[in-house]
């Protein structure tokens, strides 16, 4: 079930609805966790699953010392030796879009919302990723680019000037604490999903406005029926 903050927006006002990508718009957390453990092994290195799932949300820098405690010197090694395999390995099949997804994204373009990613993952992979899935409702995608761009408060403002807007026309939608925190800094509140990544408890303690689990219950939020989201599937 849903769950509202008490000082709640009406959340279906909003014209401008930024995403977070990795869990919330694309199903990326087994490629992710598939992806970094290979990484870790070839070093030596094994972590329990539940750890992580650290990796999903923060830069990959930040995610490997998270839960391995190497050095910076070698998470950036790391994070190189991660994008090579991902693009090694991974095909479209391996990150398909969250169920559900498509739908509300036509939906919500239908209702006249501008759409736009603000992501933690690299912006020109981000953008490739989106097209390869065939994501064509985003007027923007805004992601990290190293050496100009890092944090997830960058990135969210970065989406909010390629769609030529301000803050208050804003509202971000993600998986994890690092969304709710970043659109925060910038005054956007956050509706929260839970997808699997997040520990129960963690989108709300980071103050976000709402909480769903799944695209079903996000869609009523924004005054999508299900009835919409069939009729924009075809």
């Amino acid at each position: 079930m849903s769950q509202l903050a008490s000082a709640s927006h009406d959340i279906a006002d909003y014209p401008v609805v930024l995403f977070d990508f990795d869990g919330t718009v694309a199903d990326t957390v087994p490629a992710i966790l598939r992806v970094a453990t290979e990484t870790l092994a070839r070093h030596g290195i094994s972590v329990p699953r539940e750890r992580m799932l650290l990796m999903v949300g923060p830069p990959l820098e930040e995610g490997f010392k998270l839960i391995s405690g190497v050095s910076e010197e070698d998470a950036i090694a790391f994070a190189a030796e991660y994008r090579k395999l991902f693009d090694e390995i991974l095909e479209p099949a391996d990150y398909p879009v969250m169920p559900g997804i498509v739908e509300l994204l036509d939906a919500l373009n239908a209702k006249g919302k501008r759409l736009a990613i603000a992501t933690s993952r690299i912006e020109a992979v981000t953008c490739r990723m989106a097209e390869c899935l065939g994501l064509d409702q985003f007027e923007a995608i805004a992601g990290r680019v190293i050496g100009t761009r890092y944090s997830k408060t960058e990135s969210i403002q970065a989406a909010l000037d390629m769609l030529g807007v301000d803050a208050s026309q804003a509202i971000m939608v993600g998986d994890r604490f690092y969304d709710v925190e970043g659109a925060a800094a910038l005054g956007i509140p956050c509706v929260g999903v839970y997808t699997g990544a997040a520990a129960q408890g963690e989108l709300e303690q980071a103050g976000a406005l709402a909480t769903v689990h799944g695209t079903e219950e996000l869609a009523t939020l924004f005054g999508v029926s299900q009835a919409d989201s069939r009729d924009m599937a075809g």
